[in-house]
């Protein structure tokens, strides 16, 4: 639906200060009914990159292009719903003035507004809360009203900025059960975050910016599966003497004479076979399973 192609963004404040590269010639495609998180730390582009989606700013090289969402940009961007990282709200409106005021924006009825609050305002739990100005409401208040504001149109495709920055653990699963939800009655979900595990949790793609370049774009599991060998968890009942001399990273003794080892995976073979030539019980051996933090931010990975 969006494809990004060889984008470029420079900023450039005066003469006195050197131009900035926000983005260097990053491509990547946003394809009908994924749902891909759009990964990197502060700084890294990815709003830059959203901004330019929007046709908010233009990129220095490179272009932008849409399918399946228009003809001409007024019909693409109606079928776009946006929540940028910091909305505005108008702070004396009620929450249902604010939702009348968004979707008469996007061309719909007063009774499609109403049909829509009812339906979306308790799955966004923030119903007892519509009849309220919006400056007596939360951070997470806030972000479950821009949100609903976001899905009002019926858009075909939803781009979310850090929707999940600044929440609380549970006002973070109750959003991220929303972006499953909307994307399960076939919408398309681009979310921009810093917070890894969140995307590692609900999406089965990603695309990864560093410095404002593209280190991957491609799908969860081949991201992990093409990760760098692991350590194992050995876990064996032993004597309470018993100090392996194979290397190992670390021993914790636990209850009943069990100890768990911690060794690399060119040495776990050595550890097991020397366990059992010690005629240790053996309970289990387990790979250390890792993150999508550890693979980008520990292991440098790339595209």
């Amino acid at each position: 639906m969006i494809k990004f192609n060889n984008v470029t963004k420079i900023f450039k404040s005066d003469l006195l200060t050197q131009p900035f590269t926000a983005l260097s010639n990053v491509s990547f495609e946003i394809p009908e009914g994924s749902m891909v998180g759009f990964l990197g730390a502060n700084g890294a582009g990815k709003t830059t990159s959203l901004k330019i989606i929007m046709d908010f700013i233009r990129p220095s090289t490179g272009e932008v292009k849409f399918s399946n969402l228009g003809k001409d940009k007024l019909e693409i961007f109606k079928n776009i719903g946006f929540l940028p990282e910091r909305p505005y709200f108008y702070p004396s409106l009620s929450g249902e003035d604010f939702l009348r005021f968004m979707g008469q924006l996007s061309g719909l009825s007063l009774p499609e507004i109403q049909k829509e609050m009812t339906r979306w305002a308790p799955v966004f739990k923030i119903e007892h809360a519509l009849k309220r100005e919006l400056k007596t409401y939360s951070k997470g208040m806030l972000q479950r009203i821009g949100f609903l504001a976001t899905i009002l149109h019926h858009p075909k495709i939803i781009i979310l900025d850090e929707p999940l920055s600044g929440l609380d653990p549970i006002g973070r699963k109750e959003l991220k059960d929303v972006i499953i939800q909307v994307h399960k009655e076939g919408k398309t979900v681009f979310f921009s975050s810093h917070i890894v595990p969140d995307v590692e949790e609900i999406c089965d793609r990603v695309i990864f910016l560093k410095e404002g370049k593209l280190v991957y774009d491609g799908p969860v599991n081949r991201l992990m599966k093409n990760a760098k060998a692991q350590d194992y968890f050995v876990s064996a009942l032993t004597n309470d003497s018993y100090n392996p001399i194979t290397q190992i990273k670390e021993m914790v003794k636990l209850p009943d004479n069990l100890k768990r080892f911690i060794v690399t995976s060119d040495l776990k073979d050595s550890l097991l076979l020397e366990l059992m030539t010690n005629k240790c019980n053996i309970v289990s051996v387990e790979m250390q399973k890792p993150s999508l933090e550890e693979i980008f931010y520990k292991s440098g990975s790339q595209k």
